[in-house]
């Protein structure tokens, strides 16, 4: 069965292992979603990824990060540009995630980058979603 959203799939599976505290989520394996995983990383998100190649498509696991007192890195993930209502922005256009705390995830042409480095190189595009 093909999934019309594969990226929302992924958001709701690291916001539904999150509320769980599981160690790790896996996932059907794809480009964009190894992508934003190593902004994720990159952001301190997540402590870690690791892809797979076996099967037909591929497994994309993601290691998840707590606190001290097991309360998670992740409070909040939204998708934001949706199949049916795409959102893009200029660079002077994409908005700050809580001020600043927060990321936005957004797919240009210089491939998948965060909000604060869309703005720094004066590049736009499509906003996936918002991580805080």
């Amino acid at each position: 069965m093909s999934m019309s959203d594969p990226l929302a799939d992924m958001l709701t599976r690291l916001r539904n292992a999150v509320m769980v505290k599981f160690d790790s989520v896996q996932m059907p394996k794809s480009n964009v979603k190894v992508s934003i995983a190593k902004v994720l990383k990159e952001e301190g998100f997540i402590a870690d990824y690791h892809v797979s190649n076996e099967g037909v498509q591929g497994t994309l696991t993601i290691d998840l990060k707590y606190g001290s007192n097991k309360e998670s890195v992740i409070v909040g993930i939204k998708r934001i540009s949706k199949p049916g209502l795409r959102k893009y922005a200029k660079a002077d256009a994409i908005t700050k995630v809580l001020d600043g705390l927060g990321i936005a995830i957004i797919s240009t042409s210089s491939g998948i980058i965060t909000d604060k480095t869309a703005r720094a190189n004066n590049t736009g595009g499509e906003i996936l979603c918002e991580v805080w």
